[in-house]
């Protein structure tokens, strides 16, 4: 399933080890389809099938899917998990009563920054299954299993899962054309929930701003799920799209927007945070004794150029920085998620360092696109 990590050690002719970027299930499927290979967070993961734009609006449109199964789901089961979700994660698992809900979280260190974003999905106070990130997937694996020694909680990492997210209007009724069964399990799916489908998990979730679902089915069955999908009518999609579309959504991406110098209630993620409720959490303490200086919003170029990270945003109140930037297929602008000044606010206009020229743009409220819709007035 996975190419090995290295291909070569150190011997008589001096030929060190040289690391090698991990593949998943899907790796020759891309192949085929001519997709674009580069190395995403150590993982050879498709970047297009030859029009990044054309895959965006694809999304927009119809139906998507990208191969996630660099993400890794990781099962925690035993007595102590809804404890140990308790004391490690922002949000409060006790919203979770429905088996199959899920939730949307921050994971903090003790001084309130973000270890990794994640989503829950709750099936059993002894049972949840939690989807990280593939670039910090080791830290996390790590950090959880050290909380979770001696309370009665087994954690597992899903390796031998592949992840496909099939997004867009159509997403839903593509899947359930290509895969028999999958309607009459899902149909009745609410957004944020979860269903399984014999052995595979079909969640009504995803990254794009557009509805759809994310499926986590054995590794062994990626291949002829995907090709069913394709069957139906549903076009492959690469990273450069994912990331278009969800900056258009107003998401956030970690290590960019959000990472461990930096708190959820300065990436825009204060929604995740439960500081009301008596529980106790990892960060919890200085979050709630910290004064927020800086917030994340929105920026919609008014010249003409291509907003970046860490292009400096020059505002009334001081400095900020471009956290994610991008051009809208969509709304055929330049867009950005930056981290303003607390006084900052939709509707002022501001000046973004580039090269060496200052640009005009306008604080706007993400999300910039949702559901197919335009949500900024006057575009």
């Amino acid at each position: 399933m996975f190419r090995p990590f290295f291909i070569a050690r150190k011997n008589a002719n001096n030929v060190t080890q040289v690391p090698m970027a991990k593949q998943t299930p899907l790796y020759a499927t891309h192949l085929r389809l001519s997709g674009k290979l580069v190395d995403f967070a150590g993982w050879d993961m498709p970047l297009h099938y030859g029009s990044q734009v054309e895959e965006h609006h694809q999304v927009r449109r119809d139906a998507g899917m990208f191969d996630v199964s660099h993400m890794l789901a990781v099962d925690l089961e035993g007595a102590g998990a809804h404890d140990l979700l308790h004391k490690l994660v922002a949000n409060n698992v006790d919203k979770l009563t429905v088996p199959g809900r899920a939730l949307y979280s921050c994971m903090l260190n003790a001084q309130g920054g973000v270890i990794d974003d994640l989503i829950i999905y709750f099936f059993r106070s002894d049972f949840y299954r939690i989807v990280v990130n593939a670039g910090t997937a080791d830290k996390d694996l790590a950090w959880i299993t050290q909380h979770a020694g001696g309370i009665g909680v087994n954690v597992t990492a899903r390796r031998d899962l592949a992840m496909i997210a099939v997004q867009g209007p159509n997403a839903r009724a593509r899947t359930w054309a290509a895969l028999p069964g999958a309607e009459a399990a899902s149909a009745g799916l609410k957004p944020f929930h979860a269903v399984w489908f014999d052995d595979a998990l079909i969640a009504r979730t995803g990254y794009t701003g557009e509805d759809g679902f994310e499926l986590m089915i054995p590794a062994e069955r990626a291949e002829a799920t995907w090709n069913a999908l394709l069957g139906a009518g549903v076009k492959p999609a690469g990273l450069g799209a994912r990331d278009t579309l969800r900056l258009e959504a107003g998401l956030a991406l970690y290590g960019q927007d959000m990472d461990e110098e930096t708190s959820p209630l300065e990436a825009g993620l204060a929604w995740t945070v439960d500081l009301g409720a008596p529980r106790d959490f990892i960060g919890k303490s200085v979050l709630a004794g910290r004064r927020v200086e800086r917030q994340s919003l929105g920026l919609l170029l008014i010249d003409k150029g291509v907003l970046r990270a860490h292009q400096k945003v020059h505002t009334a109140q001081g400095e900020g920085e471009i956290t994610s930037g991008t051009f809208s297929p969509t709304l055929s602008r330049s867009i950005a998620l930056a981290r303003l000044p607390a006084g900052a606010a939709a509707g002022d206009t501001v000046e973004v360092e580039i090269r060496d020229k200052r640009l005009k743009a306008t604080v706007v409220k993400p999300p910039f696109v949702r559901n197919g819709k335009i949500l900024i007035e006057g575009i």
